[in-house]
């Protein structure tokens, strides 16, 4: 099958011409100067659109240029800035050659005089993704990685730190090409442990290529980080604080220094949170004629804290023109500390109260995480023919240890009795991976793209559980367990792609053969039980743009794409886990993955205004369920039939004024949930709406301000109905130190209006309700500070090899 493709696939291309740029930078001595930095700016606004460096012999190439109208920048340290006049680029000429540009040392005077601003904007729309420039945002200043996500068009982040994507779960994310193979809490923990001053862009792909795992049935997140281009020693620190009812702080450090053939590179982080959950949880009971039953209403009063730190550092090693090799480690360690006062009332179908229950629970966890990635480049003489290779090791642990304490009493206040429940759960995982790419330009303007990819995932999960009752200690063979878990997955891709002066094309075709094995040990009164399950499967990709005229105003975008969601090893273990004692989350065994198609139709205006239609359709949806059983809640995950989502967004990009730029990002969609779900039929539709905004505002000397908001409609999922809820923020920053140094000052949800609510529907005889309010309203200030020398260095004989002195 794969080998068919790969023959196909080139005959069903259409394509248009790549349009690049070709050029030199030199003194006034006709010497070349290296290290420059190269700006493709768009003649009317000043953004940026393409960036490149010089090489040791002056020469810069920018590619995948779009035509219009730009201006040319150049950036040197010593050196005044160069900026051109404006240049109509057509598809007539695939290849622009020009003239060299030369620059003049700067005089003492000058050297602050002459600055060129490249200014980039937030969001850029590719063939195959949305990218997100982080600090196009004043308001992502002193944030973590998953708070900048909550900020990106169409991306949500509940108080769990559950992640959606246009109003759908099932997101995968990824840092810096490589998938983190986390989820939940473990995911939040570790995406709080990154300063927003360590990320570079969001890559937003709801249909990725075919060069990405297939996993994630609402597509895949890719969060690149920072890596410093220029020669010498180079560096950013940025210290942050921001107080809510309680204080928050996140730091930054990036180092970079390169020189010749070696590129070393530090980037750390700290992160301290203080906060609370004000948790109202209410479930109504029923007889079988709608008359009352029962009442549950309790209260819980949520205090956490977290301390988080992380470090990334390596080095990549230019062998020659034409080979690389890097190596980079990093490692995270997060420490939580949560307390929780709990009040249950129970009453009567009168109304009067039954009994009470108090609770008062402790639940700290810790988790580490650390990997080492080792990756070699191989460039071809021929242009564009590539090899790369990356090898990978990740060592997740985690602890958590639980204790919780109850006392039950009468309507009288009178002691029913009294139980304490402890446990320790200590996790581990190892992860290894190996991927190879290699590119080869086909005839006819074809680019071919092939790889594989192996993965191994261990895991060993221990929960170890005893019951206190009269100062006697008891086993809990309930919740006590020993779950172990073997993943692995193999996979290999085809990729084709090729432009015509108006069309564009590319088709990918991936195969994914997963080996899955749990084992359940079992306890004294459980016993041992096992499943494995093999299983392949095809994930075709398609993407095709058409340019309506020749300058890219109007352009329209077909897309296919079919996912997998494979079961988190975490939901296949079938034994029970208690939040408090009337809820209780609960592992299912029997999950199978679901497959998930998507098309979607894009029409883009000049770049700035994109406005799509898309429908998915999955098969076997995985989602939280529950399961009533008395007054006891049971969240469990489950396959529960099939989920529908068809979807109308924009995301636009205006400027009303020459000071002024606003981004907006609307989503209208029709949902629908059939399945046969403990015994009752669900069949659930409705529609979801979420829109929200960012202006910024140009001052002048160097001051700049934004206002930002959210509204997110009720959201139908499932058994679920999400809450509405709106939000505004805003900010406002100073360039200070010559340029060198921002501040910012940022408030987050101003009107305190961010609260979580929602519904619980089809129960037997039964309906729940919560509220949860956070620590959501932040006031922040953070400073950046660049810093560094750039220097010249002696030139190499190898030639221009500064462009493969980047991470592989």
């Amino acid at each position: 099958m794969l080998i068919s493709s790969m023959i196909m696939l080139p005959v069903c291309l259409l394509a248009q011409a790549r349009l690049s740029m070709i050029g030199s930078v030199l003194d006034k001595n006709k010497r070349p100067v290296s290290a420059a930095t190269v700006n493709l700016l768009q003649a009317k606004d000043s953004v940026l659109s393409k960036v490149a460096l010089t090489g040791e012999d002056g020469t810069f190439q920018l590619e995948n240029i779009k035509p219009g109208t730009y201006r040319l920048s150049v950036t040197a340290v010593g050196f005044a800035g160069y900026l051109s006049d404006s240049m109509v680029i057509t598809a007539a000429n695939p290849v622009i050659r020009i003239p060299a540009i030369e620059i003049a040392q700067a005089e003492a005077s000058q050297l602050n005089a002459v600055t060129v601003t490249a200014r980039k904007p937030f969001v850029e729309r590719k063939i195959d993704r949305t990218v997100v420039n982080v600090d196009a945002l004043i308001s992502n200043a002193g944030t973590n990685a998953l708070e900048v996500l909550d900020k990106s068009p169409g991306i949500l982040v509940d108080q769990d730190g559950n992640i959606s994507m246009n109003g759908k779960p099932g997101v995968v994310i990824f840092i810096d090409d490589k998938p983190t193979y986390l989820s939940g809490a473990e995911l939040a923990a570790y995406l709080k442990s990154l300063p927003s001053g360590t990320l570079e862009t969001i890559e937003i792909m709801t249909r990725p290529p075919a060069r990405y795992d297939a996993a994630g049935n609402a597509g895949v997140i890719n969060i690149k980080t920072k890596k410093l281009k220029q020669k010498g020693f180079n560096g950013n620190i940025s210290p942050g604080y921001t107080q809510g009812v309680y204080p928050k702080s996140n730091n930054s450090l990036n180092l970079n220094f390169r020189n010749n053939a070696f590129n070393y590179y530090l980037n750390m982080g700290y992160n301290y949170n203080e906060g609370f959950n004000d948790l109202d949880i209410e479930r109504r009971y029923v007889n079988d004629d709608g008359t009352p039953h029962s009442l549950f209403s309790q209260n819980s009063w949520i205090r956490r804290n977290s301390s988080s730190g992380s470090l990334r550092t390596g080095v990549d090693y230019t062998i020659d023109k034409f080979n690389s090799i890097g190596l980079m480690l990093s490692g995270s360690k997060t420490g939580n500390r949560g307390t929780v006062n709990n009040k249950s009332y129970l009453y009567n179908g009168q109304g009067a109260l039954d009994s009470l229950i108090t609770a008062d629970n402790v639940d700290n966890r810790d988790y580490s995480r650390g990997s080492a990635t080792l990756n070699f480049r191989h460039k071809f003489k021929q242009t564009g023919r590539e090899l790369s290779a990356d090898l990978d090791y990740i060592y997740n642990e985690s602890h958590a240890d639980q204790y919780y304490r109850n006392a039950s009493y009468k309507a009288d206040q009178t002691v029913k009795g009294r139980d304490d429940l402890s446990g320790i759960i200590p996790s581990y995982i190892n992860i290894y991976s190996f991927k190879s790419d290699y590119t080869q330009p086909l005839a006819g303007g074809v680019k071919a793209e092939a790889g594989i990819k192996g993965s191994l995932i261990e895991t060993n999960n221990i929960a170890t559980y005893n019951v206190i009752i009269n100062n006697v200690t008891y086993p809990d063979y309930d919740k006590t367990n020993h779950f172990t878990y073997r993943e692995n997955i193999n996979a290999g891709y085809v990729n084709f792609s090729k432009d015509w002066k108006r069309v564009s094309l590319q088709a990918g075709l991936r195969a994914e053969n997963t080996i899955m094995r749990g084992h359940q040990l079992g306890n004294a009164q459980k016993p041992d039980s096992s499943f494995k399950r093999d299983y392949v499967n095809l994930f075709p990709t398609f993407y095709m743009s058409y340019k309506l005229d020749s300058a890219s105003v109007n352009q329209f975008i077909l897309s296919y794409g079919k996912r997998i969601q494979r079961p988190n090893f975490g939901n296949l273990n079938p034994f029970i886990s208690p939040l408090d004692k009337f809820t209780f989350y609960v592992g299912n065994p029997f999950l199978q993955p679901t497959i998930a198609h998507s098309v979607e139709l894009s029409h883009v205006y000049k770049n700035k205004i994109t406005t799509s239609l898309s429908y998915e359709y999955y098969d076997g949806d995985i989602n939280e369920t529950i399961e009533l059983q008395g007054h006891q809640y049971y969240s469990r995950p489950a396959n529960v039939g099939t989920a529908e989502y068809l979807s109308l967004s924009v995301n636009a990009s205006f400027e009303p004024a020459s000071w002024v730029t606003v981004n907006w990002f609307g989503l209208a969609q029709y949902v629908t949930f059939k399945a046969n779900l403990y015994n009752n039929k669900l069949d659930t539709s409705g529609y979801n709406v979420i829109t929200n905004f960012n202006s910024q505002f140009r001052l002048g000397k160097g001051w700049t301000a934004e206002v930002l908001g959210l509204f997110r409609g009720d959201i139908i999922t499932t058994q679920f109905v999400l809450g509405d809820f709106w939000t505004l923020g805003g900010g406002i920053s100073k360039k200070i130190l010559k340029g060198k140094g921002t501040i910012k000052l940022t408030l987050n949800d101003l009107f305190y209006t961010r609260l979580n609510y929602g519904l619980i529907n089809n129960l037997k005889n039964a309906k729940g309700r919560y509220y949860n309010q956070g620590d959501t309203r932040l006031l922040g200030i953070n400073f950046t500070w660049n810093f560094g020398k750039t220097f010249e260095t002696r030139k190499r004989s190898n030639g221009s090899a500064e462009s493969e002195t980047q991470r592989i």
